[in-house]
C-alpha cells in the first residue's frame, strides 16, 4: 500500500470527541454495575461508574469533581490511555463488542470543563511544607497536583522551554493537541504550583543546593528516562540514523514555530525505517509520513502476535499507508561516505538488504544519570533505575528525596507513571508530617 499524500494527512487531532447528546447518549449506557470491573481495570481506580451517572443525567460539574479525586490529567488520559487493555476491556458490555466509551467520555467531560470553566477548585493554605518536582511531565505533574491540593507549597522545575515532558515533546500533536496539555498545566497552576523552565537540574542547580538555597522539605525526581537506547552493529554511527525520541521532539517544535523545517531530520521523499514494536514505533512511523516520506517501514525482529503497540494505533498506521516488515532482524547498517543507504536484516526468506534514506530507533530508553551523578547518597540499580523504598513509599536511599515514574521503572504508558506518582505523593506527604513533628 502507497502512503496518502501527504497533504491529506495534518497535525490535526485524528479522533474526534463526542458532542454534548453524544456523551449524554453513551453515558446512559452504563450498567452502573454493582462489582464494576472497569474500576478494576483502571490503574488508578477511577470512580468511573458514579462520573458516568453524572454525567448522563447532565452533572457536569459533579462528574468533574469525581474525576479530579484520582486524576490531574484527565484530558490527557482520555486521549492517550490504553483504554482497549484497562477500563474499556474490562468492562462487562466489552463480550458483546459493545463498551462504554469511557476514554471519550472522561475525554468530553475534561475538555467541557476547561472550555466552560464549570469548577475552580478551592485552594488549601500552603503550610503544609515546602516540596520541589524536578520534571513536568505526568509522574511530575500528578505529584504536585496531589501535593497542593493537601497544602503543600510546590515548585516545578522543567528542562525544557515548556512544561508538559513527554506530554508536549514525546507524542504526537494528532495524538494529543498541545493546547490541550497546556489547558492541563494551567490547571495545576491554579492549584498554587510555580514552574521554573529553562532549568536542568544536575547542571543549572544541583539537588544538594535546592535543599540548601531553596529549603524544601523533600524533593521528587520525576525527569523520565530521557537517554535513548541504542544498536550496537555495524554502520551505527552512520549519518541518518536518528533516535524516535529525537525526531519526535522536533517535529513539535517545528510545529510550535520554534525551530524550522529544514530542522527536521526527515525529509520529502525520504524512505524511512523505524525500528520497533512499540506505540513510540507508531508515532515515529505516522508522523514520518506526516512530514512527506515517500515510504515508512515500521521493522520488527518478532511477529505481529508479539507487537506492544495498541491495536488501534496499529490499525490507524496501516490505514495511513506505514507498511510493516514482521520478523525482520536489522543485522548491519549499510552506508556510503558515512550516510545511511540501506540496512542489511535477516527474515524468515533469508538475508536481505532493504534501502533507507533514514532510520529512526524506536527500541527504548533508560534513565539519564545527571541528577544522580551530581547529587550524593541516590542508588541506582545495573540499569541505572533510581532504587526506592516503600516506607515512605517511593523515597531513595537518600533522606527527602523521593522518585518516581519510568526513572524508577521501566518505561510505563502515562496512567501507570500516574499510579505510581499519586503512591509516592502520599509518601511524600508522611515523610514532611514527620519531619515538621520531629523539628517540633
Amino acid at each position: 500500500m502507497l502512503p496518502m499524500e501527504s497533504k491529506d494527512l495534518k497535525f490535526e487531532e485524528v479522533n474526534e470527541g463526542f458532542d454534548i447528546k453524544e456523551a449524554i447518549d453513551e453515558a446512559k449506557r452504563c450498567l452502573n454495575c454493582k462489582n464494576p470491573l472497569c474500576v478494576q481495570g483502571c490503574p488508578i481506580e477511577h470512580n468511573i461508574p458514579e462520573w458516568i451517572h453524572q454525567l448522563s443525567m447532565g452533572n457536569m460539574g459533579n462528574a468533574m469533581s469525581i474525576i479530579n479525586e484520582k486524576s490531574n490529567l484527565p484530558a490527557v488520559c482520555g486521549r492517550v490511555c490504553p483504554h482497549e487493555k484497562q477500563c474499556e476491556g474490562h468492562c462487562i458490555l466489552n463480550k458483546k463488542g459493545k463498551r462504554i466509551r469511557v476514554g471519550k467520555l472522561e475525554r468530553f467531560i475534561a475538555d467541557f470543563d476547561s472550555n466552560m470553566g464549570l469548577i475552580r477548585e478551592k485552594l488549601t493554605s500552603k503550610t503544609r511544607g515546602k516540596v520541589a518536582v524536578i520534571g513536568s511531565g505526568p509522574a511530575g505533574l500528578t505529584v504536585a497536583g496531589d501535593l497542593a491540593r493537601n497544602g503543600f507549597n510546590v515548585t516545578i522545575y522543567e528542562s525544557e522551554p515548556e512544561a508538559g515532558g513527554v506530554l508536549m515533546y514525546g507524542i504526537p500533536e494528532y495524538r494529543l493537541p498541545k493546547e490541550v496539555v497546556r489547558k492541563e498545566i494551567r490547571k495545576i497552576e491554579g492549584l498554587g504550583v510555580t514552574y521554573v523552565t529553562n532549568c536542568i537540574v544536575g547542571q543549572t542547580i544541583t539537588i544538594d543546593e535546592m535543599f540548601d538555597q531553596q529549603s524544601f522539605d523533600a524533593i521528587f525526581i520525576g525527569s523520565g528516562t530521557a537517554k535513548p537506547k541504542t544498536m550496537d552493529i555495524p554502520g551505527c554511527t552512520l549519518r541518518g540514523i536518528i533516535q524516535s525520541s529525537y525526531f519526535l521532539r522536533i517535529v513539535a517544535l517545528n510545529n510550535s514555530g520554534s525551530v524550522g523545517r529544514n530542522e527536521v531530520p526527515v525529509k520529502k521523499g525520504d524512505i524511512v525505517g523505524i525500528i520497533g514494536g512499540g506505540n513510540v514505533a507508531m508515532d515515529a512511523a505516522r508522523t514520518a509520513i506526516r512530514m512527506g516520506a515517500k515510504e515508512v517501514y515500521v521493522i520488527y525482529y518478532k511477529g505481529i502476535e508479539c507487537m506492544t503497540a495498541l491495536q488501534a494505533e496499529y490499525n490507524e498506521a496501516v490505514e495511513e499507508g506505514v507498511q510493516f516488515l514482521w520478523e525482520t532482524d536489522t543485522k548491519e547498517f549499510i552506508g556510503e561516505r558515512g550516510r545511511l543507504k540501506a540496512i542489511k536484516a535477516m527474515t524468515g526468506e533469508g538475508e536481505k538488504v532493504i534501502p533507507m534514506d533514514r532510520v529512526l530507533l524506536a527500541i527504548g530508553s533508560q534513565p539519564a544519570n545527571r541528577i544522580v551523578s551530581t547529587t550524593s547518597g541516590i542508588n541506582v540499580d545495573e540499569k541505572g533505575y533510581v532504587i526506592t523504598r516503600e516506607r515512605p513509599y517511593g523515597m531513595t536511599t537518600r533522606k527527602g528525596v523521593f522518585a518516581g515514574g519510568d526513572v524508577v521503572n521501566t518505561p510505563q504508558t502515562v496512567v501507570l507513571a500516574m499510579r505510581d506518582a499519586k503512591k509516592v505523593a502520599a509518601g511524600i506527604g508522611q515523610f514532611v508530617d514527620a519531619k515538621k513533628l520531629l523539628e517540633e
